[in-house]
């Protein structure tokens, strides 16, 4: 129902009844239009608007598309899966694949990737830089912003920043400082509206939950990550 380049296109509000929708599929197929606008506590325009930029002619069209999805699903996912059963959903169709294309055209250039990423992000660029090793890219994990960039061979390099949020600074100066010896950015983040995936010449944003417990630790899901990162180097 709702594919990559709509997400690409959303706002704030638009994320936030995407969200919605998709953990209330049950219910929201067989609410009325002020309902939803009800539980969101938004316009009905607004709700309108939403269907409207997902190609369908209205609400009742929306409902209808909502329900034959609900059909095609042949269990009920558990809430704290819900997002990503329909992330994988979307994983399986053309617009998944032409949306990895750019970013391959840059990879396959490459004669070196330079993943980047601060926290658990790094833990996740050094893994990358090992997948794709294995795929037989030459490829490199950095998780320190404070590494001297001078010290990489900059010809033909593409740098991979991974970032939930997209707003770490030091993430963020690192990948300007690539960006000011010319190398091409791509990102993984979280939303497609944060400073990194702005400043990526490719970006790929997976619009989940954002989530965090246990004293503000974000907890936010990375198995969207873990995939695109396997399918890319799988694709090399």
């Amino acid at each position: 129902m709702f594919s990559y380049e709509q997400l690409e296109k959303y706002n704030e509000t638009d994320v936030e009844i995407y969200r919605y929708v998709i953990n209330n599929m049950d219910r929201v197929g067989y609410m009325s239009i002020r309902e939803l606008a009800h539980e969101l506590h938004v316009s009905t325009s607004t709700i309108l608007r939403f269907c409207l930029k997902n190609g369908f002619e209205g609400y009742r069209d929306f409902k209808r598309a909502l329900k034959s999805e609900q059909q095609l699903t042949t269990y009920e996912p558990k809430s704290d899966v819900s997002e990503l059963a329909h992330f994988f959903a979307k994983t399986n169709s053309s617009a998944y694949e032409r949306k990895l294309m750019p970013a391959l055209t840059y990879l396959r250039r490459a004669t070196l990737v330079i993943f980047v990423g601060i926290g658990s992000s790094g833990s996740l660029a050094r893994y990358a830089a090992r997948c794709f090793t294995n795929a037989g890219k030459v490829a490199f994990g950095l998780e320190d912003s404070n590494y001297p960039v001078n010290a990489f061979e900059i010809h033909d390099t593409v740098v991979f920043a991974l970032s939930e949020s997209g707003e770490t600074p030091e993430l963020i100066a690192l990948v300007q400082h690539f960006q000011q010896r010319r190398c091409a950015v791509l990102s993984i983040t979280n939303q497609s509206q944060s400073t990194l995936a702005k400043l990526s010449d490719w970006n790929f944003s997976y619009q989940l939950a954002h989530q965090r417990i246990n004293g503000n630790y974000n907890i936010t899901t990375q198995v969207p990550v873990v995939y695109v990162i396997e399918t890319l180097a799988k694709r090399l």
